[in-house]
């Protein structure tokens, strides 16, 4: 179900990762043309400032901004957190939206490259933000999960400390969306009471940079039957700026409908489990 996501957005600020490519810049493109001001956190400051000029061609704003997130490095994270902190603005939108998958390794802070790049770098960058957000009520906390998550059982906190063992990286995908549909379920348990709303969704199989790392003939086969993605940056929209979704806080969506996630996707007990390690893990 398609939504009206086109109200105005002047004077909301928001800050979306992995916004110089794929469902991330358009998403970035929509905020920026209702309005908002928008700060895109990418890898690649070059590739960003790129995006940057490519936003403010096709909506005519001058608020956007880039700032340099690396979602592997925790000190990255932490030196993204500081720069957009000393800027003195309010935070209504965080977009989690950047990930990886089908790679294989470590990150920079050593963790597995899909577990520590999809929740542990969100985790710490929406935790050093977390004031700021909470300050600037009403706001919300969207986070880019994947119906993956469907796919495996649990999450094995020994194997997400070592590198990749699958041969293309899919399963360690799939724990790393399981950790982001637990976080914002989590999240949104602590931040009840403080006009402060989660959502984690499902964008559909995106043809995206996502996929980046997925060996070849794999990616080119896999994109024959993935969505645009324009498309895929719907759900996304709909959660950040939809007020039908606005008293809603801790769900999962799909296709612009909230759709219920894995019975693991649901494990109060694991969600605080996985919360409590990752705190430890970024400290």
């Amino acid at each position: 179900m398609e939504s009206n996501t086109s109200q105005t957005l002047t004077g909301r600020v928001a800050l979306i990762t992995g916004a110089n490519t794929g469902i991330g810049l358009v998403t970035a493109r929509e905020l920026a043309a209702r309005g908002a001001h928008v700060f895109i956190a990418c890898r690649s400051v070059e590739k960003g400032h790129a995006a940057a000029d490519e936003i403010r061609k096709a909506t005519a704003s001058v608020q956007v901004e880039v700032l340099a997130l690396d979602l592997g490095d925790f000190e990255s994270v932490r030196q993204c957190a500081k720069a957009f902190l000393a800027r003195g603005l309010p935070l209504h939108l965080l977009i989690n939206n950047a990930g990886l998958a089908g790679a294989k390794g470590l990150t920079n802070s050593g963790f597995e490259l899909a577990f520590g790049t999809n929740h542990l770098g969100p985790f710490l960058l929406t935790h050093l933000l977390l004031d700021r957000i909470k300050q600037s009520a009403p706001a919300r906390i969207v986070t880019v999960a994947s119906r993956a998550h469907t796919r495996v059982s649990g999450i094995d906190f020994d194997a997400v400390t070592q590198p990749t063992k699958g041969k293309a990286g899919l399963p360690e995908y799939g724990v790393s969306k399981l950790a982001n549909v637990l976080f914002s379920a989590e999240l949104a348990r602590r931040l009840a009471g403080t006009g402060v709303t989660t959502y984690a969704l499902h964008p559909g199989v995106v043809a995206s940079d996502v996929w980046r790392e997925l060996p070849q003939p794999f990616r080119a086969l896999a994109k024959l039957f993935m969505i645009s993605v324009e498309e895929g940056a719907a759900t996304t929209l709909y959660c950040a700026a939809s007020p039908e979704v606005s008293a809603q806080s801790g769900l999962y969506y799909d296709k612009c409908s909230v759709k219920e996630p894995s019975k693991v996707g649901q494990d109060v007990a694991l969600a605080a489990e996985l919360w409590k390690r990752s705190e430890a893990w970024v400290a």
